[in-house]
């Protein structure tokens, strides 16, 4: 059987040699692409060259970028000035001191700190002396009790007083150290134990300041 191609005398297979279209071939070949269209091919778009004058307008036109300075170091923070503290108590003056310790001055507000532990004592009687300032008010008394030892006296006639040392009573030592602290300092001048009719040992006349 005849393959696709001629045996030489070696037995392989040559490959075909291809022949020429006959003219009814060309003819049918012409037909078949006569209306074939080729495939538009792909332009590049052309680079837009600006000409120096317009590139230079442009320039004109778009800012350049804007450099900020670097920031100025803030100045130093001026340091809190703390408000003057109120003068050390110095004492009620003689006239005052006097009339106190005979019991001949008027009270006009009383404190009772009977019952109250010492954190409440303390915030109650720095509000009573704020308040009763505000009033206007000068010769406040405070009742602190004598505690439980019998022997708690004070010197009736004078501005200070003394504590015995067994089992005396706590408001009555706190008090007095409290009104030396500079919340109380602004609002008394001087405080002293009250007379005997006003409760003794057991409480302190207070003499505020005038109201500002």
């Amino acid at each position: 059987m005849a393959t696709g191609g001629n045996n030489d005398d070696d037995g392989k297979v040559s490959r075909r040699r291809a022949r020429p279209l006959t003219e009814e071939e060309n003819k049918l070949w012409r037909a078949v692409v006569k209306d074939a269209k080729p495939l538009p091919r792909r332009r590049r778009k052309p680079a837009v060259e600006i000409p120096l004058a317009e590139a230079a307008e442009l320039a004109a036109i778009v800012p350049p970028p804007i450099r900020t300075a670097p920031a100025a170091p803030l100045p130093p923070k001026a340091a809190k000035t703390r408000a003057p503290e109120p003068p050390l108590l110095t004492g009620l003056d003689r006239r005052v001191s006097q009339r106190l310790a005979r019991g001949q001055m008027e009270v006009e507000a009383t404190l009772d700190l009977h019952g109250h532990s010492q954190h409440e004592a303390h915030e109650a009687l720095l509000s009573f002396l704020s308040r009763s300032r505000a009033r206007g008010l000068r010769c406040l008394l405070v009742i602190t009790g004598k505690g439980a030892s019998p022997y708690a006296r004070h010197t009736l006639h004078g501005a200070s007083f003394y504590e015995v040392p067994e089992r005396q009573g706590v408001l009555r030592s706190a008090v007095p150290r409290w009104l030396e602290e500079a919340a109380f300092r602004i609002h008394l001048s001087g405080f002293q134990p009250a007379h005997p009719k006003h409760g003794g040992g057991g409480a302190f006349y207070i003499w505020l300041r005038r109201k500002r």
